[in-house]
C-alpha cells in the first residue's frame, strides 16, 4: 500500500510525529522491531501518554496509520522518517549501533525519489558522514541525485499540552538545496512552520544547543543549591526573587539531577565530537558533572536530615522515594534521577520504597521495584524526587514523621516545619 509517510520508531518521537502527519490527512506508516508494539498500534491503543488511544483508534480505523516489523515496506513510502534512540555507551560516548542498523536496512529498500530525513539527535556529521554513506553504499543510490538527504530535529517534551509536534517550529538541513526544499514540502503539510538552515550539521547542532543551554544552566542553580545549603539560605526563595527582574534572567530549578533521553545525553555527544577538532567544551563538561553530581549531594541530604532530626543512620532506616518520573505528571522514567537515588540509598543500607502514582512498576539499572501505598508515617522518611500534581503535600507534611523536599513541592511554609528539609 502507498504510504505519504514512512517513520521508522514508534516511540516518544514517532508516535506523536505519526499522529500529527494523520491529523494533516496524510497516510502514515511506523516500523517498529517491538512485535507487541506494532500489534498495540494496530489495535488503535497507545503506550504513549502525549498520543492517547482515543486520539489514535480513529486513524487507525481510517486507515491513515497503520505500524509494521516488515522493512519492505518502506519501498511504498514516499518520504522515510528516522526516530530512533541515540544512547550513550557505558564509557559516555555516542553509541549509534541503533541508528547504523536500521540505516542499513533501509537502503536496501531505498528507490529513486526517496526522501529520508534522520530526527534521531546527534551529533554534527552523522547525517553526511555515516547516514549518507550507508545509504549510498547499500542501494547504489547518490544522495542529492536519485534521493534526498536531511536532518530535523526532534522537538518533543512529553507530557507539555501547549507545545506539541504540530506548533513546535520544525528545523531542517538538507545535504543540499533540493533536500532542504524536499523536506521542507514534507513537513509544512502538517507542522504549523518550518525554519531552513544551511546543513545538517547546523540542524544537528541547533538540537545539541537547546539542551545543553538547559544542562548549563540548570547546573548553575544546582551549584547554588549546594553553596545555599551551607550558608543557610532557601535557593528555592533565591530563585523566585531573581525571576521576578522581567528582563536579563531565566529561571531554572535545581533538583536530584537531569532526566529524559535529551538533557543528561546531548551534551556528551558534542564533547565527544568536539575532541576530533582538538577543541574541549570544558564548560559543557563541568555542566555536566555538576548535575551528575546531585543525587550524591541529595543521598548525603537525607542522610543528614535523618541524623539530625530522627537520631537514625541512612542504614537500616526506611524511607520511600515520592516520585520515580523524570518529570512531573508522565510515566517515563529514562534517566531519572530517582532510580539513581534509590540506587544509592540502598547502597548505604536503607530499606527502599517508591510511591508514584503513573509508574506502577520499573526495571532499570538492576533495580526491579513496584509502587507502594502513599503511607507517610510507615517509614522514617520521604524523599521528594518528582512534585507530580494531585498529591496533597500539607497532608505529607502532617503524617511523615520526616520530608526531604527536592523539589520545592511542599513549599515555603514547609522549610518552617521542622520535619521538611529542603533542597
Amino acid at each position: 500500500m502507498k504510504r505519504d509517510v514512512a517513520i521508522v520508531g514508534a516511540g516518544y518521537v514517532g508516535l506523536p510525529l505519526a499522529r500529527t502527519f494523520a491529523d494533516a490527512g496524510k497516510s502514515v506508516l511506523l516500523v517498529d522491531v517491538d512485535a507487541s508494539r506494532v500489534a498495540q498500534l494496530n489495535d488503535g491503543e497507545s503506550y504513549i501518554e502525549d498520543v492517547p488511544s482515543e486520539v489514535l483508534k480513529p486513524f487507525v480505523e481510517a486507515g491513515l496509520l497503520a505500524a509494521t516489523t516488515d522493512y519492505d515496506a518502506l519501498r511504498e513510502a514516499e518520504a522515510i522518517l528516522v526516530a530512533l534512540p541515540t544512547p550513550l555507551s557505558r564509557q559516555r560516548e555516542p553509541d549509534l549501533s541503533i541508528l547504523v542498523s536500521a540505516t542499513e536496512q533501509i537502503a536496501s529498500r531505498l528507490r529513486p525519489g526517496h526522501l529520508v530525513v534522520l530526527e534521531s539527535t546527534t551529533y554534527p556529521g552523522t547525517t553526511r558522514e555515516h547516514v549518507q554513506p550507508i545509504l549510498e553504499r547499500g542501494s547504489g543510490l547518490t544522495a542529492g541525485k536519485d534521493f534526498h538527504l536531511a536532518f530535523s530535529p526532534e522537538r518533543v517534551d512529553p507530557g507539555q499540552v501547549d507545545w506539541t509536534t504540530k506548533n513546535v517550529p520544525k528545523v531542517v538541513g538538507g545535504i543540499d538545496e533540493g533536500s532542504t526544499a524536499a523536506a521542507i514540502a514534507l513537513y509544512a503539510a502538517a507542522i504549523d512552520e518550518v525554519h531552513p538552515v544551511s546543513s545538517p550539521e547546523a540542524a544537528e547542532l541547533t538540537k545539541l544547543l537547546e539542551n545543553i543551554f538547559r544542562s548549563v544552566n540548570i547546573a548553575l542553580v544546582n551549584e547554588l543549591a549546594q553553596l545555599c545549603d551551607r550558608m543557610d539560605i532557601d535557593v528555592w526563595e533565591v530563585v523566585e526573587a531573581a525571576a521576578t527582574k522581567p528582563f536579563g534572567f531565566m529561571s531554572f530549578k535545581p533538583g536530584p539531577g537531569l532526566g529524559g533521553h535529551c538533557i543528561p545525553i546531548d551534551p556528551f555527544y558534542l564533547t565527544w565530537k568536539a575532541r576530533e577538532f582538538g577543541f574541549y567544551t570544558e564548560f559543557i563538561e563541568l555542566a555536566g558533572k555538576v548535575n551528575e553530581s546531585m543525587p550524591y549531594f541529595c543521598r548525603s541530604l537525607v542522610s543528614q536530615a535523618l541524623n539530625h532530626a530522627r537520631q537514625r543512620s541512612l542504614s537500616g532506616s526506611k524511607i520511600l522515594v515520592l516520585g520515580v518520573a523524570y518529570k512531573p505528571d508522565i510515566a517515563d522514567t529514562r534517566e531519572s534521577p530517582a532510580i539513581k537515588l534509590i540506587g544509592l540509598l540502598q547502597n548505604a543500607g536503607a530499606d527502599v520504597s517508591y510511591h508514584d502514582p503513573y509508574v506502577p512498576s520499573f526495571s532499570e539499572n538492576g533495580l526491579t521495584m513496584s509502587s507502594k501505598p502513599l503511607e507517610p508515617a510507615e517509614y522514617d522518611c520521604v524523599v521528594v524526587v518528582t512534585n507530580h500534581g494531585g498529591i496533597d503535600y500539607d497532608a505529607l507534611v502532617d503524617d511523615a514523621g520526616l520530608v526531604v523536599d527536592l523539589r520545592n513541592a511542599t513549599g515555603h511554609d514547609g522549610r518552617r516545619s521542622d520535619k521538611v528539609w529542603k533542597l
